[in-house]
């Protein structure tokens, strides 16, 4: 990837667009901690639109997913028929610009702006958990009552883990994480080995955002999800995938700037609380409670080892591998108490 100037790409992708009004200005809004490139696009009418530039993965996948996104946000039923932001359309399909050179191979969508409300507090009291616990459960059901009328996803935890395993195994790979490749090859063959044995393949897939920090949805009045706009984690996938993530907004140290993923607030008594009310809303299967503990360990193969510094600007990235390779996963199959987790469903 060589140095790209993102704003003649945003505007080339505008110009192909058929709309027009004229591009008066483009901001970065982009997250700090993370190289995803989020712009604000002003036009000559007074309005804007929200512009997503991505080089990661393949640009098929870019595609397919906000396909998938774009048709939830037309499928799903009250009361999120208009949570998700929707993506512009041209021939009554996404549009997606795709510009490729002999160095950079970048793509944008585009959004419509969402209305945005509130934002839970950094630390939720028990009753925010609750409301917290009820809204996922009550969202993952719409999911799942859509799930068979969206396009197809090719994406798999499996294969991604399968994808890492064989990376260890190349020059490239061995390069890359130095000393911890046997560590990392040894817990993707682990998932590999939890997932064929557990038959975690047949557990309900449904569409899932992952990233539930406090910052990518906003809420009404009554602390009910109002709107959400940030995709980048976006998959389907059996619905605990979700779970690290809620544990983390529910947690005793709240939102931080500084953050580290460790998995101890997996077993948090307010992440117990949040198990329970979701449960009660829609009922959790005991498979589903241990594959809680294997979605951490590919949370941390996936999205931070294999992918992190696709994710995160380089100082986040090394130090969240470092964390995970020296602490994390040493740590996860010792330390995991699933029995906390289980007695929720007794």
């Amino acid at each position: 990837m060589k140095f790209l100037d993102y704003e003649p790409v945003i505007r080339r992708a505008w110009s192909q667009y058929p709309d027009e009004r004229v591009v008066l200005g483009i901001k970065d809004i982009s997250a700090m901690v993370s190289t995803n490139q989020v712009y604000r696009v002003d036009l000559s009418d007074g309005n804007f639109v929200i512009a997503k530039l991505s080089y990661f993965g393949t640009y098929e996948q870019f595609v397919e997913d906000h396909n998938i996104i774009h048709s939830m946000s037309r499928l799903l039923e009250k009361p999120f028929e208009n949570y998700l932001a929707t993506s512009l359309l041209k021939d009554a399909t996404v549009y997606t610009y795709r510009e490729q050179d002999r160095y950079n191979d970048t793509w944008v969508v585009f959004y419509s702006p969402v209305a945005v409300k509130t934002y839970f507090p950094k630390k939720l009291n028990e009753e925010m958990i609750v409301v917290f616990a009820e809204q996922i459960a009550h969202f993952h059901l719409a999911c799942k009552n859509i799930k068979t009328l969206l396009p197809p996803s090719h994406k798999t935890l499996l294969l991604d883990v399968q994808n890492l395993l064989q990376k260890t195994k190349t020059q490239a790979g061995q390069f890359e994480y130095g000393d911890s490749i046997a560590s990392i090859a040894s817990h993707c063959e682990l998932f590999i080995e939890n997932y064929e044995k557990y038959r975690f393949s047949e557990l309900q897939q449904i569409p899932l955002f992952v990233d539930w920090n406090i910052g990518n949805f906003s809420l009404d009045e009554e602390m009910r999800f109002f709107s959400r706009w940030d995709y980048d984690w976006f998959r389907i996938a059996p619905r605990v995938l979700d779970f690290y993530f809620c544990s983390r907004v529910v947690s005793q140290g709240g939102d931080q700037t500084a953050f580290s993923y460790y998995f101890q607030p997996l077993l948090e008594d307010r992440f117990l609380l949040f198990l329970q009310k979701y449960h009660a809303t829609n009922p959790l299967s005991e498979r589903e409670i241990y594959f809680t503990k294997e979605a951490y360990r590919f949370f941390i193969l996936h999205y931070v080892i294999n992918f992190g510094k696709h994710f995160f600007h380089d100082f986040y990235a090394l130090r969240l591998q470092q964390e995970a390779l020296a602490t994390h996963l040493p740590r996860l199959d010792a330390e995991f108490q699933i029995e906390r987790l289980l007695a929720v469903l007794r």
